[in-house]
């Protein structure tokens, strides 16, 4: 079979694909309807599903057409499920000027309306990404949300090109006076959401940030895209700053959503337990200074108090002779229902046996022998004894507990409510010398809890509302202090600053290059501060720039020209004028589901992605370069229309593959 195959350079239809599912497993609910009529009269015929007979195949009961149910909805909801699944001709460019280490950096930076970028990366990064963290706009009645215009026909979507206006690109402000206040925002949303949850791996996590305005909607929305059984909870941060919103109440607080993909994967989200910095910081001293354990372990007790820590602290309370804190634990059967085993268990220095827990023992008898060691008994200064993992009290009237050192417990469940100050907009100053450049950013440390929460140290962390690029700024801090070697991909649209803005008037024209310059800022100052632990830090960023696909629009709709009677040999060069190669290979890389962020090589006319992985070469061939390319046996070999002289070096391309790669697939644009 001919492998020299034309590429699409559009994203699927996912319509079509879901359709086709449906056709296979319910053949008896495909029908046909009426669109619409023609200018002729003549009615308008197009595939449908009769939802009636589908809700009954589904069912165990009989479902009437009409009956009541419960749902959530709002008006245009149909049309953006519509808007969530129509395919996009458009593209990623690279912009290797406004880069930070193009060529080796595995992080991305990227400027576009959302929606369609996730379309965009959905079929590469489809299940890659580990975690999807985003800032939504909180449709307070005075941010900017997106519009998007449900009145296209599928035509113009195709060829809409992604560019914006001069008012601000795609963003409109949502007034609260507006009558589709909450319906606007929730359109908004809903198909971006539907997007995300495509890109998460299924152990992948998605968090959201939002506020009182529309957190109802948003919990509903998530869980119809979701699922609620992956809804984890609702985590409450404590900003520690009122907001004078003249209800009556100082409003302290915001919400981040969590959801998984997969609640099957039993995903646990742990965080440091609160002053383990300073309590390692006292200790240090202590010992530096040889306060002697007693005296060491009061002054640890005088710290708890003063900071108000909870039990998962303050039970760490005694000290070995190294300074570590450690603490007793219950040795009791944990359920009240049942029991557990009931044996003697002798005390190292009387030889009787110690009080025993009422309901039994938490361990059974072999364990609890081997966390004994009668050979090497010490006595502490308080007249106890510690005899292997095990404390005993002076007599064995006291039951004895095992021994935990709070180092090997130094994290916790991450805390449904999280008490974090609202810096952000001080931190974002700090980096562009006192400037305020956003109202409200968040803060790096809260987004920081959120990532290390997920405990993974590699993969890909997604945020599409980027902002200010707090999240990318999080993730380089991280990986500089645990070695990890997360990746970033940011998404945010080029909003325009307001020209009397302290953005504008630094020479920032839109929110991108704020935050691009905030990446470039701290990834310099983190590596300088890591020193030799991070010479190996990834600080760079591939910038790509959402623009209209790189092809002419005979490339996808040929027929309509010929009919319009143009002559085809003037579109024989189907790219258009100013895309470079790079362009292309950028589109040719979606097309072929390959990472944004991979390797890529370039010599003399001919780019290697991923060491030979893909070869293309978009300009004109002879039969040396054809054999050398064949000869290295790429998975995917690309070439242009342009690149064969006629139809004859097109079969001689065949032949060499044939002879040297016969499993290469080769594919033309």
């Amino acid at each position: 079979m001919n492998k020299h195959e034309r590429l699409n350079m559009h994203t699927q239809n996912l319509a079509n694909e879901k359709f086709s599912t449906l056709v296979k497993m319910f053949p008896n609910a495909v029908t046909e309807a009426i669109r619409g009529y023609d200018e002729n009269g003549e009615a308008i015929i197009e595939r449908s599903i009769d939802a009636d007979v589908l809700s009954q195949e589904i069912n165990t009961h009989v479902v009437a057409g009409k009956e009541e149910r419960y749902q959530f909805t709002w008006p245009d909801k149909k049309k953006s499920v519509l808007l969530a699944n129509s395919p996009l001709a458009a593209t990623l460019r690279p912009c290797r000027e406004e880069s930070v280490d193009f060529d080796t950096t595995e992080n991305l930076y990227i400027e576009g309306d959302n929606l369609d970028v996730l379309k965009l990366l959905r079929e590469t990064y489809l299940n890659r990404v580990k975690m999807i963290y985003i800032d939504p706009p909180y449709n307070t009645g005075n941010d900017f949300i997106y519009e998007d215009d449900f009145a296209e026909e599928t035509g113009e979507f195709l060829r809409r090109d992604g560019q914006f206006d001069q008012q601000g690109n795609r963003l409109i402000s949502n007034f609260d006076s507006n009558g589709r206040f909450h319906t606007d925002w929730l359109n908004m949303i809903y198909p971006r959401l539907r997007m995300a949850r495509d890109l998460l791996m299924d152990d992948g996590v998605m968090l959201i940030s939002i506020d009182d305005n529309e957190v109802e909607n948003l919990k509903k929305i998530c869980n119809e895209v979701f699922g609620s059984s992956n809804f984890v909870d609702c985590i409450t941060w404590n900003t520690r700053v009122p907001k004078n919103d003249n209800k009556g109440l100082g409003n302290i607080h915001q919400y981040i959503l969590v959801y998984v993909k997969q609640s099957q994967r039993n995903r646990q989200f742990m965080m440091p337990k609160d002053g383990l910095d300073e309590i390692s910081e006292l200790l240090e001293k202590m010992k530096k200074q040889s306060i002697p354990i007693p005296e060491a372990e009061e002054e640890l007790k005088k710290l708890y108090n003063k900071k108000g820590y909870d039990r998962g602290i303050t039970l760490y309370n005694s000290l070995d002779e190294s300074y570590q804190p450690w603490g007793k634990i219950n040795m009791s059967w944990p359920n009240s229902n049942t029991f557990g085993p009931n044996y003697d268990v002798l005390h190292p220095v009387t030889k009787k046996p110690t009080k025993k827990p009422d309901r039994g023992w938490r361990w059974n008898q072999q364990t609890f022998s081997n966390n004994l060691d009668y050979e090497n008994v010490i006595e502490r200064h308080d007249g106890s004894f510690i005899c292997g993992n095990i404390w005993f009290a002076k007599d064995e009237n006291t039951q004895p507990s095992s021994i935990k050192y709070l180092r090997d417990v130094g994290k916790m469940l991450l805390r449904t409510i999280v008490s974090l100050k609202s810096d952000g907009g001080v931190e974002l100053e700090n980096i562009f010398e006192g400037k305020s450049f956003f109202s409200n950013p968040k803060p790096t440390s809260l987004i920081k809890l959120l990532i290390e929460s997920i405990e993974e140290k590699e993969g890909i962390f997604l945020d599409f509302f980027s902002g200010s690029a707090t999240t990318a700024h999080a993730i380089m801090r991280l990986n500089s202090e645990d070695g990890g070697n997360r990746k970033f991909i940011m998404v945010q649209i080029p909003e325009l600053c307001d020209e009397k803005s302290e953005a504008f008037k630094a020479g920032y024209s839109n929110i991108c290059e704020i935050g691009k310059e905030r990446i470039r800022r701290v990834g310099i100052k983190i590596k300088e501060e890591a020193g030799l632990i991070a010479q190996n830090l990834d600080i760079g960023f591939r910038v790509l720039k959402l623009d209209s696909s790189n092809m002419k629009d005979v490339y996808y709709t040929p027929e309509e020209y010929g009919k319009q009677g143009f002559n085809l040999e003037g579109f024989m060069d189907n790219i258009k004028p100013d895309r470079t190669d790079e362009d292309l290979l950028f589109q040719v890389m979606l097309e072929l589901g390959i990472p944004l962020s991979a390797k890529i090589k370039q010599e003399n006319k001919e780019f290697s992605v991923n060491d030979n992985y893909l070869i293309a070469c978009f300009e004109r061939v002879d039969t040396t370069m054809i054999t050398d390319i064949a000869k290295k046996q790429p998975y995917y070999a690309v070439f242009r229309d342009s690149s064969f002289i006629n139809d004859s070096s097109l079969i001689n391309v065949e032949q060499i593959f044939n002879t040297y790669s016969p499993h290469t697939i080769r594919r033309v644009l």
